[in-house]
């Protein structure tokens, strides 16, 4: 665990990516193999799960750090973090942890399912043997919400080193369904076993924003157009007669989509597309708030089947015929992919391909993405047509151009303290809009929240305003005295019965502070409803 720790310090103590990248190389070169399983695992989100939950976990660290759980209460809203509250209130001694990482996460899993007298013992003991970093990483790992700013590329990069093999092999080796119980070092990383890759997905290439002026891409013969669809990013891959779908999460999600198991026996077996998976209500496409009904669900009932079927808008063939043909040029891959979909679209089966945009000038296509709502995508794709499948994030040949996001201006009414560096300052806020009453008065309706696009002296300015001006404290919420307006974006928006508007909108952010404006000049509810697409 101490060099873990030290792990997780460094990857936290800086942005530098080469900094993060020779940490991580240091680590797996002296690791032994069940600590570099876990610690992949761990750093691509497969966290084993919480055994205590944050409740005892409170009460017992007030306990061990003998102050009552009211000051532990108000030392933790002031910190913003629970793992950190922790490590920073129970004392430390001199007793000292030899047990590495691996043995303090199998001790963790078999915990969960121990009465609470040995998990509270369990809890206590190692506690006082650990450091405060090691308290606060431990403890990090109890709670499940281990978050570090490290990629998988990073992580990937660093193996690489190590191991002397390809990135983008090995890539392909940490994506898919592996258990960090069960599978070791070896089979994971350095095994090459043709059958664990029946269900691997590739890894997902991503496009840049583009920001700049769109004619900068030069010569518009040189690229291929097609709408930014705004779903699910999944590979359907088709292999030996069986059907896997993923998401860019990596996570399985074959048994939320039974209506495509269609695909076993109408497409051609060797065959990875990557596309969007996307809400057709009424023949048509529906918002993300259609597809968020299915998303999360254990079960798939025939009712929500029904409500809200979906299909594949298909960008991309990665695999053909059992071969990768990553390396050919997008072009050559697009004419593979209307090939296949050319045998099949008569089948009536929940897959589309997503049309290419024609354009012959960049006007063109600027008319294009201003058209982009009435056909429920986000804007448009760019991608140039000799370039291969990449893995990650690559500048150069894959561009987003999205369009600018909806905005409207709202009233701050609630806020809550934030994380991390500030943590010591309020920077999470709730924001409202006015609605007509029966008697033909006035309220504020609260409809979203947000907690970036200020800067950092603008966070302090609000901050300050919220401590003068605090009305009611609901534990970490306080309700201020409505007074500051802030113009507000987002890139989505439909009805909801979940809200209090009736309304729900997709990643909302700060655009700007409107101090030019009084709240009696911010928008209405009806004002936001107006901006749903027809």
């Amino acid at each position: 665990m101490k060099n873990f720790a030290q792990l997780i310090k460094t990857l936290d103590s800086t942005n530098k990516t080469n900094t993060k990248v020779e940490a991580l190389t240091e680590y797996f070169r002296h690791a032994n193999d069940k600590d570099k399983v876990w610690t992949i695992a761990i750093l691509s989100h497969r966290r084993p799960p919480r055994p205590v939950n944050t409740t005892l976990l409170r009460l017992w660290a007030s306990e061990l750090a003998n102050i009552p759980l009211w000051l532990f209460e108000e030392s933790y809203h002031i910190v913003g973090d629970l793992a950190e509250t922790i490590a920073l209130v129970i004392p430390t001694t001199k007793n000292q942890s030899d047990k590495s990482l691996s043995e303090f996460v199998e001790e963790m899993i078999t915990l969960k399912k121990k009465p609470e007298d040995e998990k509270k013992k369990y809890l206590h003991q190692n506690w006082l043997a650990l450091n405060y970093y090691e308290r606060f990483v431990f403890t990090k790992l109890i709670t499940g919400s281990f978050r570090i700013g490290v990629s998988q590329k990073l992580m990937t990069r660093a193996l690489a080193r190590v191991t002397e093999m390809d990135e983008d092999i090995l890539a392909h080796k940490l994506m898919g369904d592996w258990n960090p119980q069960t599978v070791s070092f070896q089979k994971l990383v350095l095994d090459e076993k043709p059958e664990d890759m029946l269900s691997k997905p590739y890894p997902f290439y991503l496009a840049y924003a583009l920001e700049d002026e769109v004619e900068e891409l030069g010569n518009p013969d040189e690229w291929a157009a097609e709408h930014k669809w705004d779903g699910i990013r999944s590979q359907t891959i088709i292999r030996n007669g069986e059907l896997f779908v993923w998401s860019r999460g990596e996570e399985l999600v074959t048994d939320k989509y039974p209506e495509f198991q269609c695909f076993i026996d109408t497409l051609p077996d060797g065959t990875v597309i990557d596309g969007e998976i996307l809400p057709w209500v009424n023949n048509s496409i529906g918002s993300f708030n259609d597809l968020q009904t299915r998303i999360g669900r254990k079960i798939v009932s025939a009712a929500i089947l029904k409500k809200v079927p979906v299909i594949i808008k298909a960008y991309d063939l990665l695999e053909w015929q059992g071969k990768d043909i990553r390396d050919l040029p997008y072009k050559e891959r697009r004419r593979l992919l209307e090939l296949m979909y050319e045998g099949v679209k008569e089948l009536d089966l929940p897959l589309q391909i997503s049309e290419q945009v024609t354009f012959n000038n960049w006007e063109e296509a600027v008319r294009e993405k201003e058209r982009a709502r009435e056909v429920r995508s986000e804007g448009l794709m760019f991608k140039r047509k000799d370039s291969p499948y990449l893995v990650g994030r690559k500048k150069g040949d894959w561009w987003k151009w999205k369009l600018d996001p909806y905005s409207i201006d709202a009233v701050l009414t609630y806020a809550m303290r934030g994380h991390g560096r500030r943590s010591n300052l309020f920077t999470d806020y709730t924001f409202a809009l006015w609605q007509e009453k029966e008697d033909g008065e006035r309220e504020l309706v609260t409809f979203a929240k947000a907690y970036s696009g200020l800067t950092d002296k603008e966070f302090r300015m609000v901050d300050d305003y919220i401590k003068k001006n605090t009305l009611e404290r609901f534990g970490p919420v306080r309700s201020v005295t409505p007074k500051l307006v802030f113009e507000i974006g987002f890139e989505g928006i439909a009805l909801s019965g979940r809200h209090k508007s009736g309304v729900a909108t997709r990643f909302p952010r700060i655009l700007r502070w409107r101090t030019d404006k009084a709240i009696e000049d911010a928008n209405t509810i009806e004002d936001l409803k107006a901006l749903i697409p027809k």
